[in-house]
């Protein structure tokens, strides 16, 4: 019965990784503890770190914590609070030939609110799962003092203020566990979709839980991140929103909304895009 159920989740997991090209490699590390208040209510904590650039910088700090409300046998309610420490990276580009102009790197701090409902049900040993969680991240105003200009190839010496901005996300996870018997091993595939006004973002992860004791365990997980459009809060997701809500309802315009993201961020410059539809 075991061999069945491991090729089964081997299974799910295979079309999951095969899609796994990722720009970019990094290792997220947490640390979390959690109190039984009495059999409905919970607390607990969380603190992360991660990196970025092949693990060579580190890209957030957060801590986090969370009271979870316990519904019905298979539904709970859960509010929860993150305070982000971003190490931000901001290049922004030229608008005619969509060359790099002038690059920001700066530590930064976001607030993050997140109220969810997660239902989950047994079918044997296995536990299917589906939470819908939405999520409120607030960046306050950030004055920075100075950005490199790739024209100069040196600091500019002048000071950029980023406007403090918030944004709201759904976010809808499925999760699939197996409990084998007679073992402290517990594996589990998830899928998981980030809805602002449309998919900006999918997590496909597969991992295994180790329960060391009854109040003890480890983890270890892999994660594939598709991003259509960054969660987090920049002016580049902004303008690109702004810009192609406003040509959506311009029954004139020349240029395509699907085609906004790749002009803003310099992938097609929009010199080439002119050459490319109105010749």
């Amino acid at each position: 019965m075991i061999r069945k159920t491991l090729y089964l989740l081997a299974m799910i997991m295979l079309p999951l990784m095969s899609f796994a090209q990722s720009d970019d490699f990094g290792v997220w590390t947490s640390i979390s503890a959690d109190k039984k208040v009495n059999k409905k209510i919970s607390v607990g904590i969380e603190a992360e770190m991660r990196t970025r650039d092949n693990s060579e910088k580190i890209d957030r700090w957060s801590f986090g914590v969370e009271a979870q409300y316990k519904l019905t046998k298979w539904l709970k309610a859960s509010v929860g609070y993150s305070l982000l420490d971003d190490n931000n990276y901001k290049i922004t580009y030229k608008a005619l030939n969509g060359a790099p102009n002038k690059l920001a790197e700066y530590w930064g701090v976001r607030h993050r609110f997140n109220v969810s409902l997660t239902a989950s049900q047994k079918f044997g040993n296995f536990q299917v799962s589906l939470r819908e969680r939405w999520q409120y991240t607030y960046r306050p105003e950030k004055t920075i003092d100075q950005r490199w200009d790739f024209d100069d190839d040196e600091y500019d010496g002048k000071a950029k203020t980023y406007s403090g901005r918030g944004k709201n996300i759904m976010r809808s996870r499925v999760q699939i566990s197996y409990d084998i018997p007679n073992s402290h091993f517990e594996p589990y595939v998830s899928a998981e979709m980030y809805n602002g006004w449309s998919v900006e973002k999918m997590r496909y992860t597969a991992g295994v839980d180790w329960k060391i004791t009854k109040k003890h365990a480890v983890g270890a997980y892999y994660l594939y991140q598709a991003v259509h459009d960054d969660d987090d809060d920049n002016e580049e997701a902004a303008l690109i929103e702004y810009v192609s809500r406003m040509l959506a309802n311009d029954k004139g315009a020349i240029i395509s909304p699907d085609d906004v993201p790749y002009i803003v961020r310099g992938e097609l410059g929009y010199e080439e895009y002119l050459d490319q539809n109105l010749m």
